[in-house]
Parts: C-alpha cells; structure tokens; sequence
C-alpha cells in the first residue's frame, strides 16, 4: 500500500513537461534579451559586466528561491523584502555592538533572525488558518516598523563593518562572484529538496489540492509552516547578504523588493496558484530580471519602461498559467470521457 504522501511528487508527465517548457522559454527570452544589447553594446558581455549581472541577480536569487517554496502550496509571503531589511541592519548592528565578531556567527544571527520571522508567519498561517497574502501583508509593515523603530534614522556604513565580510559581496572565485556561488549553492539544495524528499515533494501535493493532501494523510499546517520557515531563513540569508554587497544600510533597505521577489517567481514558471514550478524557473526568472535591468540601462532607455516590461512578464505568465491549466483540464475531461466509452464497449 503506498504510504501518504508517496505520490506527492512534482507531475514528471504533461504537467512536468509543460512547467519544463516554461523554463525553457524563459532561458531562450534570456538569451535573446543579451543577444539583442551586446549587438548594440559589445561590453555588455564583458567579463565585468557579467559579474555585475550576476552579483545583482544574487540577492533577488536566494529570495525568489526561499519565495518558492511558499508558492507551491499555494501561499505567498509578502515580508521578504521587511526580512531583508531587519537582518540587514541587524547585521550591521552587530559588527557595530561587537567589532570582533566572527562572519559565520554574523551570518548564522541573520539567519536565524530571518527564520524567527518566518517562524511568526507560518504558525499565524497555519495555525489560524488565514489567508498568508493578509498575514504577510501584516508582518511586512510590523517587521517595516520594528526596523525603523530600532534604525531611529541611524545608517551603518561599511566603515563600520569588517573588511572580510564586506568581501563576500566583491571577491570571486575563479572569476566568479563568491555571492553568486553561495545563490547557486541555495538554489541546488533547495530544488534537489522540493525534487527528491517527500517533505519536499509533499509541498507539491498541498498547493495542487489541499483537501486531497490532509485526505491522504499529508500534515497540511507543518508543511506550510516548514514553508514559511525556510522563507524566513533564506530572507534573513539575503540581508546578511545585502550588507555585505552593499556595505550601507539603514532602514529603507529591502523597501518594495517583495514585488521584484515575486515577479521573479512568476516570471520564471511557477504556478501562483499553487502545485507547479521549480526553483530552478524562479533563479531563471530572477537572473531574466536583473538582465533586463542592466539591458535597459545599456540601451538608455527610460528606466519606467523596466517597470513596465516587468509588468507585462507577469501579466503573460499568469496568462500562460490559466491558459495551460484549461487545456489540460480539457484534455483529462477528454482522456475520462475516452476511458469510460472503452469501458462501455467492453461491457
């Protein structure tokens, strides 16, 4: 008998197939977008450049990762870009109160700050049973105020940060951004997770049919809390991060990232409304916009159009989503349809 959960897995057939499609469209766009600027700008593919797409590419990474695991059971979590700022500045504060503090120490307080305010989200989510878009619309603006409370105007600058740390943001290793290593090493784990664990691929079953996931035995309130937690803990991640590239923070950092955090996901395949997509579409969607940024910037063309570019991705992606959910519920209406009169001819 298979046990609960068992077939909880991401959709390997038309269903894998299709969200491969996506990934696949989003890197071909990708493609095109450099293609299209270096024709008018050959330095675009510079080495330097390159680095300086990926190390802005990074941050908006880690979050849009941390973000898809929410959306797949079919939550969103709005506080990201709050997170963000609270641990940055946290950071900040840190090196500030104690001069002699280790990196890992630093890097493990964000972290952990990021998974308490993931923690606050996911038991008022699971345990309450509210809609996530209005707890974390909520928290994005309590966490908001507790960092301007506790900033009270003050701005840490890198002056007052080791330079070891600052160095996470501007060392590479063998010409690549040491920040864009440790995004890409999130992203493996936490894909190989939502892949090849069945408390990963359980996050699938709860976003495609919540009922059917607590029928079949799948702890729905856990595995959304353990959602929201990893959320929060790669959002404090990112803040760690973020005051290392950067080197200033104050209280306005992360201000509106959410919005870009979840374009990025949505742009890059994964279902808003739950069930499909990977985290390999959302760094895609992540790096696609962070390119067409410095593309723009690169043609001079008016940075409103960014926006609006960003916009219409967005609106064509939950498009495309409800277009191929149709087709599919059309062809399995087809497929019972077909199956019951060979059963009818068999009788």
């Amino acid at each position: 008998m298979r046990r609960p959960g068992e077939g909880a897995a991401p959709p390997r057939s038309g269903a894998r197939r299709v969200w491969a499609a996506r990934e696949l469209g989003v890197l071909l766009a990708l493609a095109l977008l450099v293609a299209v600027t270096a024709a008018d700008n050959s330095r675009f593919l510079s080495a330097q450049s390159i680095r300086d797409v990926l190390l802005s590419a990074s941050i908006l990474m880690v979050l849009a990762v941390g973000q898809t695991v929410v959306v797949v059971t079919r939550n969103i979590d709005l506080s990201v870009g709050s997170v963000l700022g609270l641990t940055a500045f946290a950071t900040g504060k840190l090196f500030v109160a104690a001069p002699g503090t280790p990196i890992l120490l630093a890097v493990l307080a964000g972290v952990g700050l990021g998974a308490l305010c993931g923690l606050l989200n996911g038991a008022l989510v699971a345990a309450a049973r509210v809609p996530a878009l209005v707890i974390t619309l909520g928290t994005l603006y309590v966490l908001r105020g507790i960092d301007h409370s506790w900033a009270s105007g003050e701005q840490i600058n890198a002056a007052d940060m080791p330079r070891s740390f600052l160095d996470l943001g501007t060392a590479t290793l063998l010409g690549v951004p040491v920040l864009a290593l440790l995004a890409a090493a999130v992203l493996v784990v936490v894909a190989v997770w939502l892949s090849s664990y069945r408390s990963g691929r359980e996050l699938y079953a709860i976003g495609s049919e919540p009922a059917a996931a607590r029928l079949a035995g799948i702890a729905v309130g856990r595995r959304v809390f353990t959602a929201f937690l990893v959320s929060g803990a790669l959002a404090g991640l990112a803040g760690v991060l973020h005051a290392a590239r950067y080197g200033t923070v104050d209280a306005t950092v992360g201000t509106g990232l959410e919005l870009q955090v979840v374009a990025a996901v949505v742009v890059g395949g994964v279902a808003i409304f739950g069930g499909s997509g990977t985290a390999w579409g959302a760094a895609l969607g992540a790096l696609l916009l962070a390119t067409i940024g410095s593309s723009l910037a690169v043609l001079r063309v008016d940075p409103f159009w960014q926006q609006a570019v960003v916009g219409a991705l967005i609106l064509a992606a939950i498009g495309l989503d409800r277009l191929l959910a149709a087709r599919m519920a059309a062809r399995a209406v087809r497929s019972q349809g077909r199956a019951r009169e060979g059963a009818s001819h068999g009788a």
